[in-house]
């Protein structure tokens, strides 16, 4: 049920985040440790978002699985990024497989991510979406319960909620009207990462001055914390912080 991280610190290549760790991202596509809620692999679309030192973010999609793809292992060995999103993707069942479906989705400085599903998609969240604006609707990304959060998100964000209000206010709302959904949610915008927590994993590696968030830790590095259920996470120059989520 996808798989995804977040790295903030020292410059570092994509393949150090990507494929070196034992259990890299690539390697969870294919061998994922824990897809609960069904799935076996996370081969359904990939993408990887950094940020080049100043600027917007560059992404990198594609619709297919990340080990098949011949282009990215040359561009992550090369690449040098202090701020990275990534993610592999398990499409939910009805949902199109498609480079647009594949996070991070983007605006601005944002990249985002979810890791999991909202449960009775699409009726049970189609309340809260009716409280977007019509122009938002119909330019998703693509017709999935994950750019639809994007969507509930970024429009908090428009509105000046902070990083941490507008994910967990997200989570909270979707929860009441859906519940059993998985929420894990990844918000970054190159200097701090707000994460979500909700009947999903998530674990948290402090290293010097870089802080890694991930569904799965990429090794067995004894620095790795699982963030418990129900938590939200913010990460950045002044540390990592929880709060409960409910």
């Amino acid at each position: 049920m996808c798989r995804h991280l977040a790295y903030l610190g020292p410059p570092v290549t994509l393949r150090t985040l990507l494929y070196d760790p034992p259990h890299s991202l690539v390697r969870q596509s294919w061998a994922p440790r824990d897809m609960r809620g069904g799935g076996t692999v996370n081969a359904d679309g990939f993408g990887v978002g950094w940020y080049p030192g100043t600027g917007n973010p560059v992404r990198y999609r594609r619709s297919g699985p990340i080990w098949s793809d011949p282009t990215l292992p040359e561009l992550a060995g090369v690449t040098l990024s202090g701020a990275v999103l990534a993610a592999v993707r398990s499409a939910t069942v009805g949902m199109p497989v498609q480079e647009s479906a594949a996070a991070p989705f983007a605006e601005g400085r944002w990249l985002f991510s979810h890791n999991g599903v909202v449960r009775g998609w699409p009726d049970s969240i189609a309340a809260l979406a009716g409280g977007l604006p019509v122009r938002d609707l119909v330019t998703l990304d693509a017709p999935t319960d994950s750019a639809l959060l994007w969507a509930l998100v970024r429009h908090r964000l428009r509105a000046g909620a902070s990083a941490v209000e507008a994910v967990t206010t997200t989570v909270r709302e979707v929860a009441a009207v859906a519940p059993g959904s998985r929420l894990n949610l990844l918000l970054t915008d190159g200097v701090s990462v707000v994460a979500s927590v909700w009947d999903h994993a998530l674990s948290v590696r402090v290293t010097g001055d870089a802080v890694l968030l991930a569904s799965e830790p990429v090794d067995d590095a004894p620095e790795w914390q699982q963030v418990p259920d129900r938590r939200w996470v913010r990460a950045g120059t002044d540390g990592v912080h929880l709060g409960e989520l409910g």
